[in-house]
């Protein structure tokens, strides 16, 4: 073997164990990380620079709503860690550094876009918090902003009483009074994301009564405004919770394009 077929070797997109099925009319690796499953669905022919989406929770929701498989064809990587329904807490965040370690030592571009469905906006706002230089740009989706708000129920919203339980747990609160001290919500937690400049992308549902818009998306666009951070949001006036994305998504692809061409300049 030439050297120079080791180093393509060596840097091809395959792990120990993997196995291969189909995502979408692409191929994926199916793979274990940090003791967890994970997977990179791979495009036909990648861009320069590898760009990626990584969708944190419910990867298979409103897919094509969401402008991924879109994004596929035009050459992005997209990925998934199975961490299960933990909202973002510090063993999940951990995973996440090893997912991120994983894939861009495979070539794949230092920052990425990091998708937050529901309350998948918990994982990737606080992944990104804590990691500001790795994000090109955050996708949140009638995102859970503020644990208060969902699952805890203490505004507009009913909450749920057994996620609430679950999350304090998760999270290693001693008691629902620590829980809602804690300073570390992603609308608490967005002046890291400013100063590194990541732009926000948010859908919201108006008529939203599960993650109320008012205790959440509307929080972070006003505190991030405020921050002279750049906020795109897209409005469904007729829209609740359901469904994700929009009906037709090239808005928002366009947006990843150029926020993830961005991060890479």
């Amino acid at each position: 073997m030439t050297a120079g077929n080791a180093s393509a070797r060596a840097g091809a997109l395959c792990w120990p164990g993997e196995t291969l099925d189909t995502w979408n009319g692409h191929k994926r690796h199916l793979f274990d990380i940090d003791g967890c499953k994970a997977w990179v669905v791979e495009p036909e022919k990648a861009l320069p620079g590898k760009p990626w989406t990584w969708c944190m929770e419910f990867p298979d929701a409103f897919t094509a709503r969401t402008g991924v498989p879109r994004l596929l064809e035009k050459g992005f990587h997209h990925l998934h860690i199975q961490v299960g329904n933990t909202y973002g807490c510090p063993a999940a965040l951990r995973h996440f550094d090893a997912m991120y370690a994983a894939v861009t030592a495979k070539g794949l571009a230092k920052k990425g876009t990091l998708i937050g469905l529901s309350r998948g906006g918990l994982y990737a706002f606080n992944w990104a918090s804590h990691n500001p230089g790795r994000a090109a740009c955050i996708y949140g989706d009638a995102p859970v902003c503020d644990f208060k708000s969902w699952p805890a129920g203490k505004g507009k919203g009913k909450g749920s009483a057994e996620d609430w339980k679950a999350l304090i747990r998760y999270y290693g609160f001693k008691d629902e009074s620590e829980a809602l001290a804690w300073p570390g919500n992603p609308v608490d937690s967005l002046a890291p994301l400013a100063k590194a400049g990541v732009p926000l992308i948010l859908v919201v549902g108006d008529k939203d009564e599960a993650v109320p818009v008012a205790e959440n998306t509307a929080l972070v666009e006003r505190r991030y405004r405020a921050l002279n951070g750049d906020v795109t949001v897209f409005h469904k006036p007729e829209c609740g919770h359901h469904p994700h994305g929009l009906d037709d998504p090239a808005p928002l692809v366009e947006l990843i394009l150029r926020h993830a061409k961005a991060a890479a300049s």
